[in-house]
């Protein structure tokens, strides 16, 4: 190279999201077009975007937000309720949210766009797997629960639930192809990152545990049960929801990947007995259903989980973590946004709740409790667990966090 040559441009280095094409394909997967698939690479980055904005609410919360609210009242905002009523005046707040709703709102929508078209080919495609089938069990007489009928949670038009034509499986094909965005891009090819993490916990923390059955209540379509079935291959799996459509399509698309050791079976987890006995399971476990269903519905899922589980046998349940006096309010602002915002009523008020004083009234002891935190929340994080409630500290953590008991 002589002097008057300028050097050679580097090659650009890509920092956004994977993109959707290495998704894995398996035999439910919906035929995805080239616009379809750009679609949710565009909505993915939306939601990575928004993760930017984050730390600049925080900003806007102490350069203005505070300020006037102590001009109009001679204080700071006591709790995380007064300060997100003054927040929805704030200008950059406003633009946040509104783009966050309308990103889910865009997200359902390109889910259903791709799996309505071919709903009776998806339909015909599940049939053919799982007809006469002995590990689908539905129950066309079940009586949804209140908290599910009166919304759409997480903006998805029918809920998890509803299904317009006999053998239908669109809301569950749309739970999958569409959850790329719902995560910002993130985890793994399949979709299954909150079972690995749960995997990878169990075995760092229970090394000896050879669990012969195990239920997952409010399975959906069995993303994350399905890495606990290869994991644990002499073991069951039963997958629990109330969602005819996610079920028949969870268990079409596990046997199309080859699980075979995993159950579907439609109920209500507050009430198991047609289907499950009394102390025959060894782990009974739910990855954010928690923040979905109400307390009394809570009470009666712990009661189940008390009664079905095995002596010795354990319950977890992953949720993130509560608030108390080290989470900052405007933190607590921003995390609250889904309860308000995207169709998840409780997501707010557990975070006031002492989830294993729900444990101790269900008739789980405290010396049986136990914590942890999956890897599979933030990449490369060992994982952590213990012996009793977990610290205080770990309200901050901005994941799920393993909130269990042994019987």
């Amino acid at each position: 190279m002589d002097g008057n040559q300028l050097p050679p441009t580097p090659a650009p280095v890509y920092s956004g999201l994977r993109d959707y094409r290495t998704q894995g394909r398996h035999g439910m997967t919906p035929d995805l077009r080239h616009d379809d698939v750009e679609r949710f690479n565009f909505l993915a980055n939306v939601n990575k975007y928004l993760g930017v904005l984050r730390p600049t609410i925080k900003d806007s919360y102490a350069a203005r937000v505070v300020p006037k609210f102590v001009q109009e009242h001679g204080r700071k905002p006591k709790n995380r309720h007064e300060a997100r009523k003054a927040m929805l005046q704030d200008p950059l707040y406003k633009y946040y949210s509104a783009l966050w709703r309308n990103n889910m709102e865009s997200r359902q929508q390109a889910g259903r766009w791709v799996t309505i078209s071919q709903a009776e080919e998806l339909a015909a495609r599940a049939a053919a797997l799982t007809d006469n089938d002995p590990r689908l069990l539905l129950d066309p007489e079940l009586k949804f629960p209140r908290y599910l009928t009166e919304i759409d949670h997480h903006c998805m038009p029918g809920s998890y639930y509803t299904e317009s034509f006999p053998g239908d499986v669109a809301n569950g094909a749309n739970y999958d192809v569409g959850f790329f965005v719902t995560v910002g891009g993130g985890g793994n090819k399949w979709l299954s990152t909150g079972g690995e993490g749960v995997v990878e916990w169990l075995k760092a923390f229970r090394p000896d545990f050879k669990p012969k059955r195990i239920l997952d209540v409010g399975a959906t379509s069995g993303h994350n049960a399905l890495p606990i079935a290869m994991a644990y291959p002499d073991a069951e799996v039963i997958c629990v929801d109330v969602g005819a459509p996610m079920l028949r399509y969870g268990l079409a698309r596990a046997k199309s990947l080859g699980v075979d050791n995993i159950r579907f079976i439609q109920a209500d987890g507050t009430d198991l007995r047609k289907h499950i006995e009394d102390e025959s399971i060894d782990m009974t476990w739910s990855l954010g259903v928690l923040h979905e269903i109400s307390f009394p519905s809570m009470q009666a899922i712990f009661k189940e989980n008390h009664r079905v589980l095995k002596p010795g046998g354990i319950v977890f349940h992953i949720e993130q973590g509560g608030y108390n006096d080290t989470v900052p309010i405007e933190d607590q602002v921003i995390r609250d946004w889904m309860a308000f915002y995207n169709a998840e009523p409780f997501e707010s008020t557990l975070r006031d709740v002492d989830v294993y004083a729900y444990y101790e009234r269900a008739g789980f002891k405290p010396e049986g409790f136990f914590h942890g935190l999956p890897t599979s929340y933030v990449a490369g994080f060992p994982p952590q667990g213990g012996q009793g409630r977990p610290p205080k500290a770990w309200a901050n953590w901005p994941g799920g966090q393993v909130i269990g008991a042994t019987k």
